[in-house]
């Protein structure tokens, strides 16, 4: 059996446990030790499992009846913690951004190397239909050769981190690592590395608090803007429209569309059975479906409970867009 110790009981954590009672006999697995240093909130969470509950992460990794290691804490905690689970050999799942420095991701692939342990990086948008939708009509040429894209991903501030952890720069990285990575990931997942790129960025005390960047695959163009720079009560937006040979897919807050050069409108069938609201509406942050989480979560328990390679946002594909962004950053703030 897989026996999960779920670490940071903060949104993201609630977001995981919400998807784990979803995802009951789906695969063979329970939850079995819940830590954070709000014992409050572990022992909620902890309830839902019948699980124990522990005041630390490494105290879970070192003493827990684990052998799987969910990582839900701010993005400056993911290494130490990933490297004490990668040691002992367990398998883990590390939210994105994988790490805040570039030490560190050197760090996790040579740790990554020795373990037996296999490791998934939470970067959830490759698993939300509208973009596995998306994916797929490329990758089959349904329409033809891309031409353009335009992603975009804005929220009001977010104000549900731990110790507004996610305003600090140095211990989130800005809006440009931890929000606009999604789109990063996600672009580099549909095309590959760019061939070129240009950024330029809101230089909040040498953070990029809103960023935009252009990407060049050969003769295909893409942009992508990302910030979390807007007030209390502005609608969180994530967004594409891109454009093939015989069709333009437009994915917006009123849903995903396909309008093709012959005229017709069409609104596609998307696959999945990942929960809409209920067990995602009380936890907060800024979505109300469980969405990518759920089936990123499912991929990943799949995938340990038969023995198969994880082929989808791997360690290092979720490296490789940290390093990306990392230079779209450094960029940009010249």
């Amino acid at each position: 059996m897989i026996k999960i110790g779920l670490i940071g009981t903060g949104f993201m954590g609630k977001m995981h446990a919400a998807c784990y009672e979803a995802l009951e006999g789906k695969a063979d697995f329970q939850v079995t030790a819940v830590a954070d240093d709000n014992v409050e909130n572990a022992t909620m969470i902890a309830k839902k499992f019948g699980a124990k509950v522990y005041a630390s992460g490494e105290q879970l990794i070192s003493e827990a009846d684990v052998n799987t290691i969910d990582i839900c804490l701010p993005t400056f905690l993911h290494t130490k913690h990933a490297l004490q689970a990668l040691d002992r050999g367990y398998d883990v799942f590390i939210e994105k951004p994988v790490c805040l420095e570039e030490s560190e991701a050197v760090q996790l692939l040579e740790a990554k190397k020795k373990s037996s342990g296999k490791v998934m990086v939470g970067h959830c948008i490759r698993f939300w239909p509208e973009y596995e939708y998306l994916k797929k009509i490329k990758d089959e040429g349904t329409y033809g050769a891309m031409i353009s894209g335009v992603f975009k991903r804005v929220s009001p501030r977010p104000t549900w981190g731990w110790n507004d952890w996610l305003l600090d720069g140095k211990r989130s990285g800005s809006a440009a690592l931890d929000l606009h990575i999604h789109d990063v990931d996600y672009v580099r997942y549909l095309l590959g590395e760019p061939e070129s790129t240009s950024s330029t960025a809101v230089n909040n005390g040498g953070y990029a608090d809103h960023i935009f960047s252009t990407y060049k695959f050969g003769q295909t163009v893409v942009s992508l803007e990302g910030s979390w720079g807007y007030p209390e009560g502005f609608p969180f937006e994530m967004s594409y429209r891109v454009k093939f040979e015989q069709a333009t897919v437009a994915f917006t807050p009123n849903g995903l569309d396909v309008y093709t050069e012959a005229g017709e409108h069409i609104r596609p069938e998307l696959a999945g059975d990942a929960p809409q609201g209920g067990a995602s509406s009380d936890v907060g942050g800024n979505v109300s479906s469980l969405g990518g989480y759920y089936n990123e979560l499912l991929y990943f328990l799949r995938c340990l409970q038969e023995g198969k390679e994880i082929t989808v946002s791997t360690l290092e594909e979720g490296i490789a867009s940290f390093r990306l962004a990392r230079r779209e950053i450094a960029n940009s703030l010249r």
